[in-house]
């Protein structure tokens, strides 16, 4: 952290990525996968990552939905040293459809989802 002649510590562009990185790596997200959820490359994703391309409140905003934390995050450096377990309690591929069907606003939408993998379940289970 850097701090200005009043000692306000200000939050770096390199800790605020590193948070990013360590917070996508905690959820078994792939920079590909967190660049598709943004609607980004995944080349930004690495310069958000590395620090070398700055974040405007607006994206920061968005990251923190897609990556399941409060704004806050990104900003207390407490949290750039804890990192969760990736998923203990599902698969990579469970996990994925949980955290695509979380990012489901409508609720018509979800109950496709909810049909499509039953009538999945249903064919695999009568073959």
């Amino acid at each position: 952290m850097q701090s200005n002649e009043r000692s306000t510590k200000f939050i770096s562009s390199k800790e605020i990525g590193r948070a990013i990185k360590l917070r996508r790596m905690a959820l078994g997200m792939s920079q590909e996968n967190l660049a598709e959820r943004l609607d980004v490359t995944y080349q930004q994703i690495q310069r958000y990552e590395n620090g070398t391309n700055k974040l405007n409140v607006e994206n920061i905003q968005t990251l923190a939905e897609v990556l399941e934390v409060p704004v806050t995050f990104f900003f207390n450096p407490e949290n750039l040293l804890i990192a969760d377990p990736p998923h203990p309690f599902t698969s990579d591929d469970e996990h994925e459809l949980i955290t695509s069907f979380r990012s489901i606003k409508h609720q018509s939408y979800k109950y496709v989802v909810i049909n499509v993998s039953q009538m999945a379940a249903k064919i695999q289970a009568s073959s």
